[in-house]
């Protein structure tokens, strides 16, 4: 592959460019906003659960609406849901910022807010995944999906610790600055102009069409393989979510080292997202993945085994390593297999296993911690992704076999 294929290649496209800055500004608002939701209902509420309850809330109308957000992917102007998923997130720090000025005293109102959030972010999961081919040259397409993850999570690195920094000035300083860059993605997205085709005929939504992303799933071994193993992978290797107690209990170092220890794996992710945009991986592209995998995986096991910060700390980072080989190949593996017509809701289903396994994955954690203990649930759990391997190996040759990406369906 040439060299200009690399690297930022694919900035060169006024598209994608646009897409991109208005992505970075959202999630870095979207994580500034997680921050200070967060440290504001437990001031009011003093209670844990409340904490969960923003979570859920967030949650529940997202595992409602996916499927129909796919089919609207499929049937709209891609780029212009995004833009009013912008506008609606750029609502929901508004109305925080106004019950904040009111001098809010009830925790109801911000869960009514994170409802409406999840809603828009129902719908910008599967556009904002299905968008990116329509942004740039095929050949292009894994340097854009390289660079799209690095910002992602260089985004999740910064977001918190700006949105803390400018908590200690009060909510309302949050929440404007978020509702500010908010503003200033949807613009961005309005600025996007592209040439891919609207439905000519746009189906109603019955179970028939919202269905239409699973089956497609259901029929292709290379993309329920990808998909599943994600799903089974990040189930089972949720240690992230013990991170407090291991800090307390184990490593005994603190908030400050709890800090370093949750921005490890986001470190290795952006990293390595870096490394593929310049080095893409071309060859042995079910070998790749499956490495990926495994690199989570025994990362896993010897970080629920470590009493030492420093190997924690490298643990972590080659976790999220290992994830992001694995999230680089499954992504273009979707999108490049599936025909555009049908990417939006094949995209929500690969949402919904995403949500999932994020969410059942902290459940998960607890449970066998609260069964097993600390250490060996990290343990088991670490063992398990390993044993997920390499029953996926045997399940879904298909996928082991691929050496190289597919042509784009168009």
């Amino acid at each position: 592959m040439s060299k200009s294929l690399n690297g930022f290649g694919a900035l060169r496209h006024r598209n994608f460019a646009l897409y991109l800055s208005a992505r970075l500004l959202a999630t870095i608002a979207v994580q500034m906003q997680t921050v200070a939701v967060g440290w504001q209902i437990y001031a009011l509420s003093g209670d844990v659960m409340d904490l969960g309850l923003v979570g859920l809330s967030q949650f529940a109308p997202f595992m409602v609406l996916i499927l129909i957000a796919g089919q609207a992917a499929d049937q709209w102007d891609r780029h212009r849901i995004i833009m009013l998923c912008f506008v609606v997130e750029m609502l929901c720090g508004v109305l925080l910022l106004g019950f904040s000025l009111a001098g809010l005293q009830a925790v109801w109102p911000v869960f009514a807010v994170m409802a409406l959030y999840g809603s828009a972010r129902a719908f910008m999961m599967p556009a904002g995944q299905a968008i990116v081919i329509n942004l740039v040259p095929p050949e292009r397409f894994g340097n854009a999906v390289a660079l799209n993850s690095s910002l992602y999570h260089a985004a999740v690195i910064a977001g918190p610790m700006l949105g803390g920094l400018l908590y200690l000035t009060g909510p309302e300083t949050v929440y404007a600055s978020v509702a500010g860059l908010l503003a200033t993605a949807a613009l961005l997205m309005l600025l996007i102009r592209t040439d891919r085709k609207a439905a000519t005929s746009r189906q109603p939504v019955s179970w028939h069409t919202l269905l239409e992303g699973l089956r497609f799933v259901r029929a292709k071994p290379i993309i329920l393989g990808a998909i599943s193993l994600d799903l089974f992978a990040v189930l089972f290797g949720g240690a992230v979510a013990l991170l407090p107690v291991y800090a307390s209990d184990i490593l005994h170092i603190g908030p400050q080292g709890l800090g370093l220890l949750r921005t490890a794996p986001a470190i290795g992710a952006a990293a390595t997202a870096v490394l593929l945009a310049w080095l893409p991986i071309t060859r042995r592209v079910g070998r790749w993945m499956f490495g990926g995998v495994a690199l989570f995986g025994a990362a896993t096991v010897v970080f629920g085994l470590s009493g030492d910060f420093y190997l924690s700390l490298l643990m972590l980072f080659l976790m999220g390593a290992g994830d992001m080989v694995s999230v680089y190949i499954r992504h273009m593996l979707v999108q490049l297999e599936t025909p555009d017509a049908i990417r939006g809701r094949v995209s929500a289903v690969n949402s919904v296993f995403i949500g999932a396994s994020n969410e059942l994955g902290e459940f998960e954690s607890g449970i066998t911690a609260a069964w097993f203990g600390l250490v060996p649930a990290v343990v088991i759990g670490g063992g398990a992704t390993l044993a997920i391997t390499l029953l996926w190996i045997g399940l879904f040759p298909p996928l082991r076999r691929i050496d190289r990406f597919p042509p784009a369906q168009r």
